[in-house]
């Protein structure tokens, strides 16, 4: 099955990426369109998932964006990689967990590639390195059309996470490629694309 690959060079806004993305959820329910994969950046926001609790926003002052995907508040800013995608479950399994677990499979191999040992956890969703989250998933799945995904912190400032409780976890628990090896990546995302496809089309 052929998934369109979309990378953004540019930072492209929250509210904006949603429409594109809800757009395209819509146009492959009806076969209108094909399946998705956008790989991009967006600017600093804060968004909410449908189990998040007020209670995990500590600064008062920040703005807050409410979204329909599973999870709770998290943070996205420059230097964290997003990965979308729109994925017809019609014409694959019907298998939730399995995508789960292939989102957090192709995670991990990402990670290898920098030398970066990770590994799920069965309580909490997500990837993790030495106990402290460095890529979180949150999908939503409609009709059978499972959409939403994850991200990865690349290069992002961690600071910024103070200002809430992501997934219900402490500033201290929350890592990226740059705390763990000190460097920063450049020109990952066709790979990292390649390992996300290659990955799902095995469902």
């Amino acid at each position: 099955m052929s998934i369109e690959i979309k990378i953004s060079k540019k930072r492209v806004s929250y509210k904006k990426a949603m429409l594109y993305l809800n757009k395209r959820v819509e146009e492959v329910k009806y076969g209108k369109n094909r399946e998705l994969l956008w790989i991009l950046e967006h600017p600093t926001t804060y968004t909410a998932g449908v189990s998040y609790d007020k209670k995990e926003i500590i600064d008062k002052n920040i703005k807050v964006i409410q979204s329909n995907r599973g999870g709770k508040i998290t943070l996205h800013n420059p230097g964290q990689k997003i990965i979308y995608f729109v994925i017809n479950l019609n014409n694959r399994k019907k298998d939730i967990r399995k995508l789960i677990n292939i989102l957090e499979i192709s995670i991990i191999n990402f990670l290898k590639i920098f030398k970066i040992k990770s590994q799920k956890d069965k309580k909490n969703i997500g990837i993790w390195v030495n106990k402290k989250k460095i890529a979180a998933i949150g999908i939503r799945v409609s009709r059978w059309v499972a959409y939403h995904g994850c991200s990865i912190n690349i290069s992002n400032d961690l600071s910024q996470y103070l200002k809430i409780i992501p997934c219900g976890l402490s500033n201290k628990k929350i890592t990226s490629i740059l705390i763990e090896k000190g460097v920063s990546p450049k020109n990952y995302e066709n790979k990292l694309a390649n390992i996300f496809i290659k990955n799902i089309n095995k469902l």
